[in-house]
Formats: C-alpha cells, structure tokens, sequence
C-alpha cells in the first residue's frame, strides 16, 4: 500500500487542511498535557517553510456527542498552541492578531494558520457524513493527515476528506508507521507487555503476538481474565463476560501474574499474595513484586519490547506494578516501542535524574513512543487503519 508524504506534496500558495489530534487533556481552563500539540509542530513548520497560504487545524476533543458543549471547546487548546508558538521556531515568523476571529494567526509572510472549532459538535463527524466532509474539503486544496491516534476511526475528517482532496500523511503519522513496523515481525528474543481491559477486543491482537514474540505478558484485567480462565480464583475483580479461548489460555508463552497486589472492598485493606490465595470480595488491581522481578528480567533479556496500556489501576494509585516494569525497560538494552496514556506517564518518570525524558528517550533511538493508543494496537493487529488505507485511494 503505497501513500504519500506531505513531502511530496506541492503546497506553495495553496490552502491545507490538516487533521490534527489536540484531544488533551483540559483542567480548569488549562491544557494538562500538550504532547499532541507539539508532535504536529515539524509539519506545520514544513509547511510554512514551503510556502503554504493557509493551514486550517481540524480537530475533536472529547465526546460531546454531536452537540456543542462549551466544555469541550478548544479555547484552551488555542491559548497553549500560541505559547507553543511563541516558544517555537513558528514565534518568530508569527503575528497574533488583536481583533477579529481569535483563532486565526496570521504570519508576516502572509501564511495564515486557523484553528477550527471541535469537529465533534457536528454530529456528521462521527457518522462520516459524506456533505460535511464535502464541506470541510471545499476550505481546502490540499489535505494532511497528522492525527495517526485517531486514525483507526471512520470518521469524516479522517476517511471522508481524502476523497475530495490530494492527501498525505503528515511528519510524525509517517514516523509512526515507520517505527511499529517492525513491531509487526521483531527479533526472535522479543517481549510483549499488554495491559488494560476488554479481553474480547484484544483477542485478534494476542493471537497474532503469540505468532511473533517469545513471551506475552498480560496485565490489568486482560490478565483476571486470563487468571480465571486457568482455574485461579480473581474475587471481585474485573472481568470480561466473553471467556477467553482455551487455546490462548493453554499457550505456555502467554504470562498472567504469579503475585497480585489486592484491596478488600469491605474493610478497604490491602495485601500482596500469590494468584492462588485471592479471596472473595478482593479485588485484583495490580501485579505483585515477584511478577515485577520475574517481569523485569524477561524485559532485561529482550532485544525488542512492545508494551501498551498499564499493569494495573494506574489512575487509583496502583501504579508500583507498571513503574517497576517501565524502570527495567528504561535501564535495558532493548528497542521498544511504548503507547498508552498511563504506559507513557510511567516511562518518562525514569530515571530520577530525568535522563530519560520522552524528549531523550526518542533522540537516542531506543525507544520510540506513539502518540496512539487503539490506533497502535488496531495497526499492529491488522498491519493497517481506516485512516491509511484512505490516504492510499
């Protein structure tokens, strides 16, 4: 399947429409995390540096179902994209405006670049709706894709554009392509680690790993299920309705905790024990330290580590299970490629003295960190997206 570079795009004196994800996080007014915002900056760079006339930004941010919610609009996420500008190379080349619309930064060259409204407050957006993507192409000569995390959906700014405009795929969507890749057929020594929930979705995904790499590790309540589907007792613990295959629960490849971290939903105490020793009314929600240890020295001994989502309940507290991994990792001598909000928020902790920064961890070419979450796990299942394959029509 062959797509184009927006290197290969002519864009001198042409208006680009660029879909970007700048779904971040937002708390009080402010941006909590505006990794996404800044994975699009060597593209718009390029494409200023190359003479475009006008860049209009497409973005969503949460779900606000198809109506306008003034929570989820993107004032936020234009007030931090200007300080990003300011602080960028893009600053010095940019004139904010002091009237008119507020979203639309006009640059000395003449180049322009608008930030529209959340594409989600259109209930055609996530319905594909043939008009409205017709509508937002019309604004357009040329398109970009630069939202690889949201590219596994069929989406109208993400599969509906592309048929009414020259198309390709911005910087970082082609850097992360490049980079899980390989992931698709590693070396023979490799590792998986996957954690999260919804064992039934992730079926294709295990099958296809259990192909290709050494060990499988499962974490989060990917692993009660696959703990119960083995004869050990979770308590209350989260489970799939869907039991997991028996020829997936017998492959001796595929790793569940030897020791769980627990909390009695009772009495609110915690303890360590063995998978064997998990009571009624307890709860899984992280694996132990002899997991970690055992854990730790399967990464050690990888020439290649995939990991995505957390080991455990990493937003309630429990996070001693996805850190410990994420600190073997970060101190071994493996290529990896890591995705997942919490998975990423765990690596970049190490080590104290932030040698390991997201910023250090991707120059040394060691480990390479996606911006996706499902569109990392549905390309590595698939070896495609939606969003990929309309960029190839």
């Amino acid at each position: 399947m062959q797509i184009k570079s927006v290197r290969d795009a002519e864009v001198a004196g042409k208006r680009v429409l660029m879909r970007v994800d700048f779904n971040v996080p937002i708390k009080e007014g402010r941006v909590l995390d505006d990794t996404r915002l800044k994975v699009a900056l060597p593209t718009l760079e390029f494409l200023q540096k190359n003479g475009a006339s006008k860049i209009i930004l497409l973005t969503h941010v949460g779900r606000p179902q198809g109506k306008v919610d003034e929570s989820l609009c993107i004032a936020p996420i234009e007030e931090r994209l200007q300080e990003i500008f300011a602080e960028s190379n893009l600053g010095e080349k940019m004139v904010w405006p002091r009237s008119g619309d507020p979203r639309t930064f006009s640059r000395r060259d003449s180049t322009e670049i608008e930030l529209r409204e959340n594409l989600r407050f259109d209930p055609r957006e996530e319905s594909n709706g043939e008009e409205f993507a017709k509508e937002l192409a019309s604004a357009g000569d040329v398109f970009v894709n630069e939202a690889f995390p949201i590219s596994h959906r069929r989406s109208a700014s993400i599969v509906g554009i592309p048929k009414f405009l020259p198309s390709f795929m911005g910087l970082r969507f082609e850097e992360e392509i490049e980079q899980l890749t390989p992931a698709l057929t590693p070396p023979p020594h490799s590792v998986a680690i996957i954690g999260g929930a919804k064992f039934e979705t992730k079926i294709p995904l295990i099958e296809k790993l259990l192909k290709s790499y050494k060990k499988v590790m499962l974490g989060g309540a990917l692993a009660n299920d696959l703990l119960k589907s083995r004869g050990m007792p979770v308590g209350s613990s989260l489970v799939s309705a869907t039991p997991v295959p028996v020829v997936i629960a017998e492959n001796e490849r595929l790793l569940a905790p030897k020791d769980v971290a627990l909390l009695d939903e009772k009495t609110d105490m915690g303890r360590t024990t063995y998978t064997s020793d998990v009571r009624m009314g307890e709860k899984i929600l992280d694996i132990g330290p002899q997991t970690i240890e055992h854990w730790s020295k399967e990464v050690a001994s990888a020439e290649f580590v995939l990991w995505s989502g957390p080991l455990g309940m990493y937003e309630g507290g429990f996070v001693e299970g996805t850190d410990g991994i994420a600190h073997a990792l970060a101190h071994s001598g493996a290529s990896a490629v890591v995705g997942g909000g919490d998975t990423i928020a765990a690596i970049q902790r190490f080590d104290l003295n932030s040698e390991l920064s997201r910023s250090n961890l991707e120059k040394s070419g060691k480990i390479f960190i996606s911006t996706g979450g499902g569109a990392m796990l549905e390309f590595l299942t698939s070896g495609t997206l939606p969003g990929i394959v309309a960029l190839a029509k």
